[in-house]
């Protein structure tokens, strides 16, 4: 009897665990590329283990074809071949044949069919079942081959993180749950490819093309937004979200993902950056490219790529919505690392890939990947999409000052606003890393003041630019007038925001001023809303003299437009008397919210019940309404716990303990967000280790 087979032993537990896996499942194979894994072919009795005889076939993707590299066939022969799909047997019997099989390092990722079929003759082929083939940043060979360990801990295996979001000058860490082993997730992400407009238009394309990670970055980035597929996300701006989910309520991927999923990958509504950018991780990650979430504080949104950002303002200190450029407060996008054979060498390592739908690439809404090393040398002709993440780190800002006639007056150029604090979890701790020093080099130095004069070279096309010549890159002089905003205290939602504007009269002369101070709440995508409280006086500063004018906010004034972001931007334009000059100051307020704690109860142990305590206190002096407490954790609690909560009274406290039975050992994060009728964003996250009973 020739060799025939009555069932394959895929070793589910053991493969996956030496390919980083386990952590998905134990009941079917996920492997990762350029990797040996073992099976087991049981045969018929009275069957002929005889090996050369047969071949094995993998197979990915509706055509597969050997020329486009998503069909292998390949006999059973000997050691490893380094670029080709190859078997060894390990053992043999009368009754099984164990065999080692290995993946080349840069085969296509996504579902395989392994089949076995005769090597002579009339070909028989039997199906011996399927696999997940992921990319493997633990390979040498494979082109998101990672160094350090601590670092692919962190950038593949962890399964949360921390997001920085605020202003530049006021900031914290937010928990986020990115829940990548979630068995249904690579499912999920699988279906992403599977849908995307690329798979469409040449499914055997597409997925000859997911052996590149530079391809299934962009793929990934198109598709997490919904502007011209049928991605995940749903962006909106704004107070109200009908229909969906503020995207200050989000504290996960997998709740985002599944919903996507399970409802025929019609978009979730929705997203903004960190939401956009923290789901990419979740993707990326499970695919297994090593991917982190970075944070750049006052992000520029360069529309017309002139590497300049021009904003207008009244004479009465209100910002005009006159530009399509922007200062985001803060932006969020994804780094993932990768080699980029496609590019000169010295651009491998961190790209940046963005899912925010900005600008389109190449006719479609996504970004990068672009090397962070291009951007921080101003190489802006390296793809892709160079240009635009150079100017959201280092444009420069204009602001112009807008006559009552429509006259336009520059009112100074400042070249130190953009890119600040460049922000991303450090290795192993929850702790920030600031990673600025990446993507610029210090602001003024010679090094910047080159790499700025290559960046506009090569984006214009200009041959002869040099740092010298670029004017707008030279801090502002300073005029006659001098203001500066300062605060007295932090502001805290529900209080008066309390602060002095500081002048200085550096002339030789005194000074009548019309001093005119607006606040206006403003997005975190850097659009202002309509002034919310003004101020106008007149007064006289002696020569070389300076004063300071304490001003107040009330609460009554701003407090209605802190719903959906808590940043108060202050403006203040002061006119001399008698001329047309203008002095202008502005500063970024960012108000905090009430805290909210999260405390565990007992020891968190595999399989056994602990409680967590989540307790809050509205310190504000009115009335919240419309209370909604949640808490999540992957690996913690299997569904979002949600308390809907009707009033809470000023100076009244509410504490909810929740059950909790943890599905996986070690390092865990339990993430908790307090929305109600006057804010939200209110969140804690805390850290807890699971431990297993022997």
């Amino acid at each position: 009897m020739t060799f025939a087979v009555s069932s394959t032993d895929f070793h589910y537990e053991a493969n996956n665990k030496t390919h980083h896996t386990s952590e998905i499942t134990g009941q079917r194979l996920i492997l990762r590329r350029g990797q040996a894994f073992t099976i087991t072919l049981n045969l018929h009795r009275g069957s002929q283990p005889e090996v050369d005889k047969v071949q094995l076939i993998a197979e990915t993707g509706p055509s597969p074809s050997e020329a486009s590299g998503t069909r292998a066939v390949f006999r059973v022969s000997g050691p490893p071949v380094r670029s080709s799909w190859s078997a060894a047997v390990q053992n043999s019997s009368s009754s099984s044949v164990t065999l080692s099989v290995t993946s080349p390092a840069n085969a296509s990722i996504g579902k395989y069919f392994l089949k076995i079929q005769a090597a002579k003759g009339i070909p028989q082929t039997s199906a011996l079942g399927e696999f997940i083939l992921l990319f493997n940043p633990w390979c040498a060979d494979d082109s998101v081959h990672m160094q350090k360990d601590n670092e692919k801990q962190e950038y593949v295996m962890n399964e949360q993180g921390l997001l920085y979001r605020g202003c530049a000058e006021s900031f914290s860490p937010s928990g986020w749950n990115f829940g990548q082993f979630e068995e249904d997730i690579v499912d999920i992400c699988l279906k992403l490819l599977d849908v995307s407009p690329n798979y469409s238009k040449n499914p055997g394309l597409d997925c000859s093309r997911r052996s590149d990670p530079t391809y299934v970055g962009r793929v990934v980035s198109a598709m997490v937004n919904c502007n011209d597929d049928r991605g995940i996300l749903l962006g909106h701006w704004g107070n109200d979200y009908p229909g969906g989910t503020p995207p200050s309520r989000w504290t996960g991927s997998v709740e985002i993902l599944r919903q996507w999923s399970l409802n025929g990958c019609r978009p979730v509504k929705y997203g903004q950056c960190w939401v956009y950018a923290a789901v990419m991780c979740t993707v990326m990650r499970c695919l297994g490219i090593p991917t982190r979430t970075i944070t750049n504080f006052d992000s520029a949104h360069d529309t017309d790529g002139n590497l300049t950002i021009d904003e207008y303002y009244s004479v009465s200190g209100q910002e005009l919505k006159l530009s399509n450029d922007s200062i985001w407060n803060f932006h969020v996008w994804v780094e993932s690392w990768m080699a980029r054979p496609d590019l000169p060498a010295g651009y491998d390592g961190w790209q940046v890939l963005d899912p925010t739908p900005q600008e389109k690439s190449e006719g479609v809404y996504c970004c990068g990947p672009a090397p962070v090393k291009a951007i921080l040398e101003g190489d802006t002709d390296i793809k892709y999409d160079v240009p635009f993440v150079f100017a959201e780190v280092n444009a420069d800002k204009v602001r112009w000052v807008v006559g009552s006639d429509g006259s336009k007056q520059k009112s100074y150029s400042n070249t130190r606003l953009v890119g600040c604090n460049i922000s991303t979890k450090a290795v192993g701790a929850n702790e920030r890393e600031d990673v600025t020093h990446l993507y610029k080099y210090p602001e003024g130095s010679k090094t910047e003041r080159d790499a700025f004069a290559r960046a506009v070279r090569k984006r214009n096309g200009i041959s002869d630019i040099t740092p010298n010549g670029l004017d707008a890159r030279k801090p502002p002089a300073s005029g006659v007038i001098e203001l500066s905003i300062k605060l007295q205290k932090t502001p805290v939602n529900g209080e008066d925001i309390t602060f002095y504007l500081h002048i200085v009269n550096r002339n030789q002369s005194s000074k009548n001023l019309s001093i005119t101070t607006v606040a206006q709440a403003l997005r975190h995508n850097g659009r202002p809303e309509d002034p919310c409280w003004k101020n106008t006086q007149t007064i006289k500063i002696g020569a070389n003299r300076e004063t300071k004018v304490t001003l107040l906010v009330p609460y009554s004034k701003y407090g209605a437009s802190m719903l959906e972001n808590n940043i108060v931007k202050l403006t203040a334009i002061a006119n001399e008397e008698g001329s047309n000059e203008m002095h202008m100051t502005e500063k970024d307020v960012l108000v905090t919210n009430p805290t909210l704690s999260i405390e565990v109860k007992g020891t968190p142990v595999l399989h056994q019940e602990f409680k967590a305590e989540i307790t809050f206190t509205n310190t504000l002096s009115e009335t919240l309404r419309n209370c909604l407490l949640s808490l999540s954790g992957i690996g913690l609690i299997r569904t979002k716990h949600e308390t809907p909560i009707r009033t809470l009274g000023p100076n009244n406290l509410v504490r909810v303990t929740i059950p909790l039975t943890p599905t996986k050992p070690g390092s865990r994060m339990l993430t908790a967000n307090f929305d109600c009728n006057l804010f939200r964003d209110v969140k804690a996250y805390k850290t807890v280790e699971v431990k297993r009973v022997y």
